[in-house]
């Protein structure tokens, strides 16, 4: 067996970065693993064909700063701000550093999920992750494909 493991990935990356913006609910840690799994399948840093998406969860640098700037919703904004900012152990918010630090872009795919404005699905219903990732993450003119997804999206709950 080569590369990653999804059960480290989600104990070591995605629970303690969701812990620290206040979404380790079960739900949002499936569904953030499961989205690094289709998105990059946890090898790819860096968009294929010159894309500009980074780090395991693809967010583009243009997702990133609008999050920073204009889209946490004021209820949260300090608390998951905060939490990001932990994650970015010191350093000011890039979206390079998504390559870099794995908890901040874990962190910055689970903030995109809280913006979304439908509720998210059930932790155990990877049909549900797989369309929630499409229309609200991965967007209707991605490349991302719901149906197909929904192996990754069922490793990710049983990991």
């Amino acid at each position: 067996m080569t590369g990653l493991n999804l059960s480290q990935i989600k104990r070591l990356w995605i629970r303690p970065a969701l812990q620290a913006i206040g979404l380790d609910d079960p739900a949002h840690v499936n569904i953030v693993t499961g989205i690094g799994l289709v998105e990059s399948g946890y090898v790819w840093l860096e968009q294929l064909n010159d894309g500009p998406a980074k780090g395991f969860w693809q967010m583009e640098p243009e997702t990133h700063d609008d999050i920073w700037k204009n889209s946490l919703p004021a209820p949260c904004r300090s608390r998951v701000a905060s939490g990001l900012s932990r994650l970015l152990f010191g350093q000011k918010h890039s979206a390079d550093l998504m390559v870099t630090l794995p908890l901040y872009g874990a962190g910055m795919c689970a903030t995109k999920i809280l913006l979304a404005p439908e509720p998210l699905p059930a932790a155990d219903d990877p049909a549900g992750q797989a369309q929630y990732h499409k229309r609200w993450y991965n967007s209707p003119l991605g490349s991302a494909c719901a149906l197909a997804n929904i192996p990754e999206f069922q490793a990710a709950i049983a990991a």
